[in-house]
């Protein structure tokens, strides 16, 4: 990972608030021979065993989601368990000559890496994944005929046997968010309103520069 101080956000809730915000993981392992097996899901993010007499507050962090079995990838995190999860947003370019010094162009992002092991459950925890997820994204729309509760059985009682459902336990949590913290204010300024006549990746970008500079320039 590019992985320097200044591109590092302080607020560990922002950082966990971009996960739940891009839930649509890139998630990656290895099998027994060291091969990389790679798959895009989206998955939950849920804090448990927060302690209340910690100040931060923070328990262990767990991504939950289903893959298809018996897939390269199911198997390969049968036999290892150590799997990586990237969250990524917008993205976009950034041209050095909207810096006051001339140096190399650069790209601005914002990643997560989240590190740990994987476990797959039984059919009870399938079933209680797949009606939170289509209860999710139905907006809790209880009456949608797509929240799993009102799916056909038999049509569920198929679809859960090519189906499996994963917990990942994060033993560790990595992030960039590489939005030219290092330029002087003017370079920053400019950056931005450059940015705001590109397309929409870079306008919200822009957005994130702004809504972040009083911490930069405090002045």
């Amino acid at each position: 990972m590019y992985d320097l101080p200044h591109h590092k956000e302080k607020n560990h809730e922002e950082i966990i608030q971009f996960m739940k915000d891009h839930p649509f993981v890139f998630l990656t392992g290895s099998d027994a021979a060291n091969k990389p097996v790679a798959t895009q899901i989206p998955v939950f993010i849920d804090e448990r065993d927060a302690r209340p007499d910690d100040p931060v507050g923070q328990g262990k962090y767990f991504l939950t989601g289903h893959i298809m079995r018996n897939t390269d990838h199911h198997k390969a995190f049968e036999q290892n368990k150590n799997v990586l999860a990237v969250f990524t947003g917008p993205h976009t370019y950034i041209s050095a000559t909207w810096y006051t010094k001339p140096v190399g162009s650069t790209w601005n992002y914002m990643s997560v890496h989240a590190h740990g092991t994987i476990r797959f459950g039984d059919t009870s925890e399938l079933r209680s994944i797949l009606q939170r997820l289509t209860l999710h994204y139905e907006n809790g729309n209880t009456a949608s005929t797509t929240v799993f509760d009102n799916l056909p059985a038999e049509y569920t009682e198929r679809m859960m046997k090519a189906i499996v459902s994963f917990e990942i336990e994060i033993n560790d949590l990595h992030h960039v968010f590489k939005l030219s913290q290092d330029r002087d204010e003017k370079s920053y300024d400019n950056i931005i309103q450059q940015l705001k006549q590109k397309d929409s990746d870079a306008k919200t970008i822009a957005a994130i520069m702004e809504k972040r500079k009083s911490k930069l320039f405090p002045s």
